[in-house]
């Protein structure tokens, strides 16, 4: 039987896992690769060669799990299924709550910068009215979540789990960011709790086209520049996202017994997502960074499951459809890599605050923490 139980987490993997991590990578076949050739084609094997032999042999995972154990956190049961996450609060006396959400291919680990100038504002430059309380969940299915109970997880149906984690917690009123995935949850965590939602701030927001011939007909020359990017991201780069929302049992069989497979069907999306001023992924996010990302994943088995969350938004007729517009305010931060469009936006969403940046990329909160620290401190601080 459910019970309303938070019990304390520690991570701590098993040597044994570390053990048979580095035995599968020195053991890796690697694929062969057409001369002349690189990125535009996946990743090269050179490249992937050279980071694999980092992670097995260079990359400490055990100063990595000791990064995160210095942070609080706790498992409980919500709807069957088990969620993880970090609780920091912040020494402030009337910190904002606020819900940090990852996307794909994330975890926790995304927001490890911003934990302390969002919980400790005055020693990161901030005023004490900017201070947060964070929770920072793994989502269902995700990380040290786990591995979901059965299928029908839908966006909404994770929105709904973490609006009860807060109410589980004690939180009344609090706001909610997140990006990639998260920036479909957060809303609908708006939706469902409107009266408790003080605010969603999302980045990596998609919106498409709605039809409506006037909205279409007002856009700018740049809009429709940056409509046109979705659509060629989508035929160039979206086959991981169409393979998991079709198929997640195959490409899972992949990714649970290869951990070369498993860090290149990320380290191409730190790639592909992040400032295209980055040439290479480590040059946009710490090379541990990302490891540590990739190494979650693997040591909780969790890229099936987290595939299969694909499935169920893809296949969720009630996400698509239709309906009215949200009434919580919501912010919304443009990265460069970002292909959000306000006009489009506007019929869906409270837009209060819309913020455009040139710098950084898809994984904000890893690549311009600053920025983020920055956006949220003015949308949400001191709104308790």
């Amino acid at each position: 039987m459910e019970t309303s139980r938070i019990a304390p987490y520690r991570i701590d993997i098993p040597q044994a896992a570390l053990d048979d991590l580095r035995e599968r990578l020195h053991r890796t076949r690697w694929a062969p690769e057409l001369p002349g050739t690189g990125w535009e084609r996946g990743v090269p094997t050179g490249y992937l060669r050279e980071l694999a032999a980092y992670w097995a042999d260079g990359f400490d995972w055990r100063a990595q799990e000791a990064a995160l154990n210095a942070f609080p956190q706790f498992t409980t049961t919500i709807d069957g299924a088990n969620v993880h996450f970090l609780h920091v609060r912040s020494a402030v006396p009337g910190a904002t709550p606020l819900l940090l959400l990852h996307g794909w291919p994330g975890s926790v680990v995304e927001f490890l910068d911003v934990i302390g100038p969002l919980t400790d504002p005055v020693a990161h430059g901030g005023a004490a009215a900017d201070a947060f309380h964070l929770v920072i969940p793994s989502l269902p299915g995700y990380g040290f979540s786990g591995p979901l109970p059965g299928t029908g997880w839908t966006d909404g149906r994770t929105a709904a789990a973490l609006a009860a984690l807060m109410d589980r917690l004690g939180y009344d009123r609090y706001g909610v960011q997140g990006g990639d995935v998260g920036a479909f949850i957060a809303p609908l965590i708006g939706r469902a709790a409107p009266e408790r939602v003080i605010g969603v701030h999302v980045n990596a927001l998609l919106t498409f086209p709605n039809g409506d011939p006037a909205i279409m007909g007002a856009l700018t020359d740049a809009e429709r520049a940056r409509l046109a990017g979705m659509e060629e991201w989508r035929e160039k780069l979206g086959a991981y996202m169409n393979l998991q929302g079709t198929r997640p049992q195959t490409i899972a069989a992949a990714l649970h017994d290869s951990p070369a497979g498993q860090l290149a069907w990320i380290v191409e999306k730190f790639k592909d997502w992040t400032d295209p001023a980055a040439k290479l992924p480590e040059d946009a996010v710490d090379r541990d960074r990302i490891l540590t990302d990739v190494s979650v994943y693997w040591f909780t088995e969790t890229a099936g499951p987290a595939a299969h969350t694909y499935y169920e938004r893809f296949n969720d007729a009630a996400g698509w459809a239709p309906r009215p517009r949200g009434t919580v305010p919501t912010g919304v931060a443009v990265f460069p890599t970002d292909f959000s469009v306000r006009p489009l936006a506007e019929p869906v969403h409270n837009i209060v605050r819309w913020s455009e940046f040139d710098r950084g990329g898809h994984f904000a909160a890893l690549e311009a923490p600053d920025l983020l620290v920055a956006e949220l401190r003015a949308f949400l601080g001191g709104r308790s």
